[in-house]
């Protein structure tokens, strides 16, 4: 049965889970903010959001980052890798892709994680 999360998201879940695999998805609760606050929060969303679906950030195996500006790209990544915070060898596979978001929002992750 695929567990499903839902949240403050307009026509999707936060995150789904089926058998070990979990998916979950956020952009920043403060879309005022720059792109290291919005990363920030965007990543303390995901950690909750894989928490509640017995994951965290440990167990990630892919993960897709849509920013709005790709010159923040080096920012976003000094964000990700302090979260992380493992050596890179044990880092998830991810793509970074520059694309046109909704209003203010600088940043949006997906990712796909473990089950523990």
């Amino acid at each position: 049965m695929i567990e499903r999360k839902s949240g403050i998201y307009d026509g999707r879940n936060k995150s789904s889970a089926y058998k070990d695999l979990v998916w979950t998805v956020a952009t920043s609760s403060d879309t005022s903010a720059g792109i290291e606050e919005q990363t920030r929060l965007t990543l303390a969303t995901i950690e909750a959001n894989l928490n509640e679906l017995s994951s965290d950030k440990t167990r990630i195996v892919s993960a897709q980052v849509y920013i709005a500006n790709m010159l923040d790209k080096p920012l976003m990544d000094s964000v990700w890798q302090a979260w992380l915070g493992v050596h890179p060898q044990h880092w998830p596979q991810r793509a970074c892709l520059g694309v046109q978001l909704e209003g203010n929002v600088l940043i949006e992750v997906t990712v796909t994680a473990v089950r523990k």
